[in-house]
């Protein structure tokens, strides 16, 4: 969906900040999930999260492992860096086919319903020693989407734990509503450029702890984040992102976007094709 012809902007607000989003957290129903348990769902509405889901094996993991060193590799000598692949189902098919993988759609489609779409997929790369951290702040403050019936899986590329700056969550968070946050800026050291201050007056932190191959799955409302890596270990993560068919997106969004299961009635998402990249 691109913006209207008469839309006005505001002074000092942008695009973003001016869409009407409906921002509350919608549980998941399911009184028969066909993968995930009913714990894990109950789990699901009450923390925002769950984690430690086995999708690929050990040899399965290691290929996309090496895939990504090599990805990695041709960013770097392009200029890039580590946290510059973004948006890759639309450039690589290797991403694309993690991103439509049936054993992880069966899990978010238990979370969101049938008809679900995905449009995002960005490697996260903290480098050994790289010194940047993820400040605390919950995804929907970044996505034109509306309403806020959106989840995040994220990969395990590496081992991540504490020593390395693994993902946090503040559990139970996500029942807050959207929160205030503040422009971060290049001295602060973060990957991304908000945060949530006093994040911990919401909840104590947990760490989310996967070994390669496991993903975890927050609400797009959870607030999350992590330290800086200062260990001898890389830790990469791929970010892989969802909603329900019915979510509207602004912006021209609505192009990222490829059903991995049931359908949109609406036609509102472009259901991209697989890359002939790999």
């Amino acid at each position: 969906m691109t913006a209207r012809a008469d839309f006005k902007m505001i002074p000092g607000q942008t695009e973003l900040d001016q869409i009407e989003r409906d921002l509350r957290f919608h549980p998941a129903v399911n009184n028969n999930p066909g993968t995930l348990s009913r714990d894990q769902i109950a789990q699901f509405n009450r923390d925002g999260y769950i984690r430690g889901i086995r999708i690929f094996s050990d040899a399965e993991i290691i290929a996309i492992r090496e895939y990504f060193d090599q990805l990695l590799a041709k960013t770097i000598a392009a200029g890039g860096d580590s946290y510059s692949i973004s948006t890759a189902h639309a450039k690589y098919g290797r991403v694309y086919d993690i991103l439509t993988d049936r054993r992880i759609v069966a899990c978010v489609k238990d979370l969101l319903g049938e008809n679900v779409v995905a449009w995002g997929s960005h490697f996260f790369c903290k480098m050994p020693h790289d010194g940047k951290a993820v400040a605390w702040h919950q995804d929907a403050s970044y996505w034109p989407l509306t309403p806020s019936k959106a989840a995040t899986v994220w990969l395990a590329i590496d081992d991540a734990d504490v020593e390395n700056a693994c993902m946090r969550f503040i559990a139970g968070s996500h029942h807050v509503g959207h929160l205030t946050y503040r422009p971060s800026d290049s001295s602060e050291h973060n990957v991304l450029n908000q945060t949530i201050e006093n994040a911990e007056q919401y909840g104590t932190p947990v760490d989310d702890v996967l070994k390669a191959g496991e993903v975890s799955i927050h609400s797009d409302l959870l607030l999350h984040g992590s330290e800086a890596n200062d260990s001898d270990r890389r830790r990469c993560g791929l970010t892989l992102r969802y909603c329900a068919a019915e979510v509207r997106a602004h912006m021209d969004w609505s192009q990222k976007g490829v059903i991995v299961s049931g359908s949109d009635p609406s036609g509102h998402w472009a259901n991209r094709p697989r890359p002939e990249v790999e």
